[in-house]
């Protein structure tokens, strides 16, 4: 007698499970409440329930008027979560957030919770930390390496410049 194996989880792929509006509101609302979020990862997700447009439009509305969607609150907690965290300069950072659509307004008030004299102290010290790290003998090759790393980071050229020339003067 021959038997054939057929996994649990074969059979839960089989079955889509559907849900009703107010269902996927309330899903939406924890996945909003759970991070900030841009409209664009909103949309993605409701697509992922195959939601039709009236509802998904019906459910955008919902989430913005009880402030769990909100860009400008996005645009900043992004900003500063990827300044103070991943060190991203704000080039990188405006990038970013033109990728999630995120309008000019919100992205020029969102790179105010960028303190001047702590980004260029973080620049600083991310460029005395990779040129210790960099093991090129070459003093071309290495300011290019240097360079490299700062520019994708994010950081202006004009202010990577002005570093390398400050650390490499007090070598």
């Amino acid at each position: 007698m021959s038997f054939i194996f057929m996994p649990f989880f074969y059979f839960s792929f089989m079955t889509k499970k559907v849900f009703t509006v107010d269902e996927i509101k309330k899903k939406m609302e924890y996945y909003c409440a759970y991070q900030d979020r841009c409209h664009q990862e909103v949309e993605r997700k409701l697509s992922e329930f195959r939601v039709i447009p009236e509802a998904r439009e019906l459910i955008l509305l919902h989430l913005m008027q009880h402030d769990f969607l909100n860009e400008e609150r996005f645009a900043k907690s992004f900003a500063r979560g990827k300044y103070r965290i991943k060190k991203w300069g704000r080039k990188r950072i405006i990038q970013e957030l033109k990728v999630r659509q995120i309008t000019t307004y919100n992205i020029k008030t969102a790179l105010k919770e960028i303190d001047e004299e702590e980004y260029l102290s973080n620049l600083e010290k991310l460029a005395v930390s990779k040129n210790k790290e960099i093991k090129e003998t070459n003093p071309y090759n290495r300011k290019q390496k240097l360079y490299r790393h700062l520019y994708n980071k994010g950081y202006e050229s004009d202010l990577i410049q002005e570093i390398i020339k400050a650390l490499i003067s007090s070598v």
